[in-house]
């Protein structure tokens, strides 16, 4: 049972892993984790790294253990995509052949269920009293009640308007709740009144700007990071 995501207990957001497997192990151990302790993963689990299977494995094992909340980021959309039509371009030009690299595996065809399943099953996005969830974004300029009316839920995956520096800077979001997101590799973590981006590009450990995995332990908006390991 996946249960509901709640205020009333400690909420930790984690950024895109990529296949970063080290990368991921660090960084739980250096979160200390608590048993009430909520997970929430924004998405983008595979791909580009060299660890997407043990990366998968590693968080269907969690769930075992915590409370925790898988939201489906771009690129499981583009693996499931691939599973559908076979039509490898848009995901191998995304590091999906990585992704097969992983798993053994030259076109995906014999991929254990159980992994396949555990991304059909992630969601596009989860909201609290407070906070909404999702890996993309939101459109900053409808609030999130016009969001999920105007949208379909998986463009959320994808969606970068509000990362733009006009918006960063002016701050002007109408949404109604604290949006909590990753999908756009920033240097730093931004941390808004209405807006939480935590990709800080752990796949991209050769930019001098970019290499970690960002985590945010909600509500008081404290930062752990580790640099890449993979």
């Amino acid at each position: 049972m996946r249960g509901t995501l709640t205020e009333n207990r400690r909420i930790i957001a984690i950024g895109d892993i990529h296949g970063c497997l080290f990368s991921l192990q660090h960084l739980l151990e250096k979160l200390r984790l608590q048993p009430l302790d909520q997970l929430v993963f924004l998405g983008d689990y595979i791909d580009r790294g060299p660890r997407s299977k043990e990366v998968i494995t590693t968080l269907i094992d969690l769930h075992g253990q915590y409370s925790c909340f898988f939201l489906m980021g771009n690129h499981e959309i583009m693996f499931l995509e691939y599973l559908e039509s076979r039509d490898p371009v848009s995901w191998f030009y995304n590091g999906g052949q990585a992704t097969l690299s992983s798993y053994g595996s030259s076109k995906g065809l014999d991929l254990p269920e159980e992994h396949v399943e555990f991304m059909r099953n992630c969601l596009p996005f989860l909201e609290t009293e407070h906070y909404f969830f999702t890996h993309g974004g939101l459109d900053p300029e409808l609030s999130v009640r016009d969001n999920l009316r105007y949208y379909k839920p998986e463009e959320f995956c994808w969606q970068r308007v509000h990362m733009r520096t006009s918006f960063l800077e002016s701050r002007n979001y109408r949404w109604e709740k604290t949006l909590v997101c990753a999908h756009t590799p920033v240097p730093q973590p931004v941390l808004l009144d209405r807006l939480i981006a935590i990709d800080t590009g752990c796949v991209y450990h050769e930019n001098p700007l970019l290499g970690k995995l960002t985590a945010v332990i909600l509500p008081e908006r404290e930062i752990v990071q580790t640099d890449n390991l993979d």
